[in-house]
């Protein structure tokens, strides 16, 4: 087709196989987008196209991606908000006629339907991180880190150490949106007993969000970029050993460890047997 098509927010290019869409900048348009920055969304991911009214004055175009097709979407796991709608294109309701041009144009175009068999739209590519309310989350296309803080991480994950996942490890992940349910990110492993039932804030395969902390815009992308490579599970490099660390990092911890320990939330052996780890990283 080789049209654009501006909305709020957000530009659509029409391609021959795909739509372009990339997302303005700017304080009222939604972090999400700004995050993305651009996607590109080949028609075999989407399988329909909506045009409705929408709130003030405005119509929406919409493109319904196939189930499983694209990794944000489906780590989302339908939790995101109306306006953080990816697929989304907001127009000013006087240029409807061409909003409804365009729908039947691509409507035209489709030929898939139903779930997809492998991830079509790219994910956010690594290295990606943020900061969750009990540790620090890192991602660097082979592993996933997590680093915990001693000012929001529970006895069970300070008794379990900072963990590192290798992603040939991994069965997938689940979000949890930090403005829908108490937030967290969850790695899935393939070794983990599915029946048992560990709260996010006990697990060590999880973060938890909290108010300021994990929010959509950081989460979730970081979320579908594990999830995609979870998915090709192609040969895994092999993580490298992590460098020494700060030594009065390591002071603070014993120090939290300490606290822990003599409000009986760490038994003596369970404290001498973390402080000897701690200071094996001097």
């Amino acid at each position: 087709m080789g049209d654009v098509l501006a909305g709020f927010h957000a530009v659509w290019e029409f391609e021959s196989d795909s739509v372009l869409i990339r997302y303005e900048r700017g304080i009222r348009t939604p972090k999400l987008f700004q995050a993305l920055g651009e996607r590109r969304v080949p028609l075999s991911a989407v399988e329909g196209v909506t045009l409705e009214p929408g709130k003030r004055g405005t119509v929406v175009l919409r493109l319904l991606p196939r189930a499983g097709a694209d990794p944000l979407m489906e780590a989302a796991d339908g939790q995101l908000k109306e306006g953080s709608d990816p697929y989304r294109l907001v127009l000013p309701a006087e240029r409807e006629s061409l909003a409804e041009y365009y729908a039947d144009e691509l409507k035209g175009l489709l030929t898939e339907s139903g779930p997809a068999d492998r991830h079509l739209v790219a994910a956010p590519e690594a290295p990606l991180h943020f900061k969750a309310y009990d540790g620090k989350a890192s991602f660097d296309g082979t592993a996933v880190q997590f680093r915990w803080s001693w000012t929001g991480a529970s006895s069970a994950k300070w008794k379990a150490g900072d963990q590192s996942f290798s992603v040939a490890d991994l069965s997938g992940v689940q979000w949890r949106s930090p403005e829908v349910f108490e937030g967290h990110l969850r790695l899935i492993r393939r070794s983990a007993d599915s029946t048992a039932a560990v709260q996010a804030d006990q697990d060590p395969a999880a973060v938890v969000f909290g108010l300021g902390y994990g929010p959509v815009h950081e989460s979730l992308p970081f979320a579908a970029a594990v999830l995609a490579t979870v998915r090709t599970r192609g040969p895994v490099p092999a993580v490298p050993a992590p460098s020494r660390r700060d030594p009065a990092d390591i002071a603070e911890r014993i120090r939290h460890l300490g606290e822990l320990h003599q409000a009986g939330l760490v038994t003596d052996e369970e404290f001498s047997s973390k402080k000897a780890e701690l200071l094996a990283e001097l």
